[in-house]
């Protein structure tokens, strides 16, 4: 039940469904329209300094000078985002933000991953209504290219998560999980020998 004393970001936070009926639904749509001004000016710099400078701006607080982006990057909100140190994030990634997306310090992430932080109901009388679903990547993971992370999903400690996968369910620190759905290919040993860890997965990555 949406509770009218608190703003729809507060019910976002919340985890609450937002239906077409929130007395403040419009005022959602109205800051998303303003974050893709502010996304579109990002997307047209070249500048690591300029760029940080626009997503501090759309997050709402400074990102840390460690953090490196890769535009065109894609976000629908930046209030309920953010990003830890020594970030990386490549080129053409898609974030839907609503939700909540939390992301660890030393975390790599491909290009044209989408995090997708929100969906929608699945009975068709429902289906205009918003379900957030927060998204959190621990530290030191590896998300590669164009793997869906969809709402609701944590990625453990040092996790890799192979390119194309379709993330549903949480996934345990030091693993490596991939496919459609994403399911345990093996476990990441803090001993492994390292150019044995790069053989075996570049077919994944």
């Amino acid at each position: 039940m949406e509770n009218l004393d608190n703003s729809i970001f507060d019910d976002l936070k919340n985890g609450e469904m937002i239906t077409p009926a929130h007395p403040q639904r419009a005022e959602l749509r109205k800051s998303s329209y303003a974050t893709i001004q502010l996304v579109q000016q990002m997307n047209s710099s070249a500048d690591p300094f300029t760029i940080n400078e626009i997503l501090s701006k759309i997050i709402g607080k400074k990102i840390d000078e460690t953090v490196a982006v890769f535009p065109p990057l894609y976000i629908n909100n930046g209030k309920q985002l953010s990003i830890g140190k020594n970030v990386f994030i490549n080129f053409d990634c898609t974030f839907l933000t609503l939700g909540g997306i939390v992301i660890e310090d030393n975390v790599l992430i491909g290009p044209k991953v989408s995090l997708l932080s929100e969906g929608h109901p699945l009975a068709p009388t429902e289906r205009g209504a918003l379900v957030p679903g927060k998204i959190h990547i621990k530290k030191n993971a590896w998300i590669g290219a164009n793997a869906i992370i969809l709402p609701g999903v944590t990625i453990g400690e040092n996790a890799v998560i192979a390119a194309g996968a379709v993330v549903s369910k949480n996934v345990e620190d030091n693993t490596v999980v991939g496919g459609v759905p994403a399911k345990f290919i093996k476990q990441i040993d803090a001993v492994d020998d390292e150019k044995n860890d790069h053989n075996g997965l570049d077919h994944l990555l």
